[in-house]
């Protein structure tokens, strides 16, 4: 089988003569690229940084060991069953997306002030050169599906994760692509990531997004011990107002006897006391737990450590203008060379 040689001067001349036909692609690329790539809205980047607590003891310093070669062992010391690795997949939950819907956000001018679901329902901008075929395809979309019918029970904006009509399930799913969280598997250290059009709503919802995470893992890390604490309470309170009811009834008939020195009398007396020092001896033994269970419920408190906070971006981080016209014009160069070899070959 004979070698193929390529006479690479012979492709330059060939391409050279056709030169003119690619300044007329160049220009034509160039603006088809530029009038379809300026109406596109730009879009801002904000990453916050954070380092949790781990709970748990380390079993021999063997989750040190493992992180060094790059693997997590998270859990083995502990009992969390939501560790680090686990929190990406919670930002696909859609209790947690809804949960942010009623974040309060302003714009950087100041002319638009409203919850995170109406903002990004009724105030994303759009290319309007694609706005007309977007709304066509809805309009028939909407007309084969039939009209997009809201749950019953959710009514003023209120969205409930369990039922969802479709557009607001929509919203949720470009919600979801906008929230990114990622964890690095040697240091714990959580990266959360918004991407929107508005820079100082980005930061807005950047630092929001860290805070409902922390309260959610708040939330789940105390979940049982706020329920002991609140038992505990209520049988604290039980027994104070025991305390009290047995207080009342010796005082009264300590009050009522005050001078009678009878057998019966003081038989009864005693009972009372004793009975109060029951009271007494429960009140102080519910109270003794109660402050027990507010000491676990402050260990079981998590804390974070911020490594990287929110700011409100300069700089847009798309679209890259400048990058896809020069791609674009890269491009129609190699497909009109292509053109001209393969018509010249035949």
């Amino acid at each position: 089988m004979e070698q193929q040689i390529i006479d690479v001067k012979k492709v330059a001349r060939t391409v050279w003569v056709k030169r003119k036909l690619f300044v007329k692609v160049w220009a034509c690329t160039f603006v088809l690229a530029c009038i379809w790539i300026l109406p596109q809205p730009r879009f801002y980047d904000c990453e916050v940084k954070l380092a949790p607590e781990m709970s748990g003891e380390d079993v021999g310093g063997l989750s040190s060991i493992a992180s060094s070669f790059g693997f997590n062992i998270g859990g083995i010391g502990g009992q969390d069953a939501i560790y680090p690795e686990l929190y990406p997949d919670l930002f696909e939950s859609p209790e947690f997306i809804v949960g942010l819907f009623g974040i309060e956000v302003s714009t950087r001018k100041g002319d638009l002030t409203t919850n995170y679901f109406k903002y990004m329902k009724y105030h994303q901008k759009q290319n309007f050169l694609i706005l007309p075929f977007y709304r066509a395809r809805k309009a028939i979309k909407e007309y084969f599906e039939g009209e997009d019918e809201v749950p019953q029970g959710v009514g003023k904006g209120d969205i409930s994760p369990f039922l969802m009509n479709k557009k607001d399930f929509e919203l949720m799913k470009v919600v979801m692509d906008n929230i990114g969280c990622a964890v690095d598997r040697k240091t714990s250290v959580i990266t959360i990531s918004v991407k929107d059009q508005d820079p100082l709503i980005c930061a807005t919802m950047a630092d929001s997004v860290k805070m409902h995470l922390q309260d959610f893992i708040i939330r789940y890390r105390t979940s049982k011990i706020t329920e002991d604490l609140a038992h505990y309470q209520q049988m604290r309170d039980s027994a104070e107002h025991e305390y009290d009811l047995a207080m009342a009834a010796y005082s009264r008939y300590c009050d009522a006897h005050k001078n009678v020195i009878m057998q019966s009398y003081q038989g009864e007396r005693d009972k009372l006391e004793a009975d109060l020092a029951l009271k007494q001896n429960a009140l102080t033994a519910m109270e003794t737990q109660l402050q027990a269970t507010k000491v676990k419920l402050q260990q079981k408190t998590p804390a974070f450590t911020t490594l990287k906070s929110a700011i409100v971006p300069v700089k847009p981080a798309g679209p890259k203008r400048m990058l896809f016209v020069a791609g674009m014009m890269i491009l129609a160069t190699l497909a009109t060379s292509g053109y001209i070899l393969r018509k010249e070959s035949n």
